[in-house]
């Protein structure tokens, strides 16, 4: 449980264990319940377009997700980093942003196996060349 007091709904491990084993599905977003008291899966999703995971983060609301990463390491071949997001647009109330940062750590913990952290409030933050030059660092 996170320091917010928010649990963890059982299907977000599920859903991770699905992305990160069976290579089926590209990323997962992850929203809190209608009555905050756990984190939910929103949406699970197999596109391997950068930009519609990006077209799913809401522009006022905060989220989690998870996206497998690939990518071309030069001398290295094709690459592949699960990367841990936490969108926190600053459109979003402050509360919901207090509430998703405190919340962050107890989902993140719960997913053995994540690379890489991004944080974003903007796009610019989240873009596909922000976060290939984090996971070409990480090798």
């Amino acid at each position: 449980m996170a320091s917010s007091g928010i649990g963890v709904h059982p299907n977000c491990l599920q859903d991770y264990q699905t992305l990160k084993l069976g290579k089926k599905l590209k990323y997962i977003i992850f929203k809190f319940s209608p009555d905050f008291k756990e984190i939910v899966t929103e949406k699970t999703s197999e596109s391997d377009k950068y930009e519609d995971f990006l077209a799913d983060l809401p522009e006022d609301q905060c989220r989690f997700a998870v996206y497998d990463f690939h990518f071309q390491k030069e001398g290295a071949g094709q690459r592949n980093k699960v990367c841990f997001f936490l969108w926190n647009p600053d459109a979003a109330t402050i509360k919901s942003r207090m509430l998703t940062a405190s919340s962050k750590e107890a989902l993140r913990k719960s997913f053995d196996g994540i690379h890489i952290d991004i944080q974003g409030s903007d796009l610019s933050e989240v873009s596909y060349e922000n976060v290939l030059e984090k996971a070409s660092k990480s090798f």
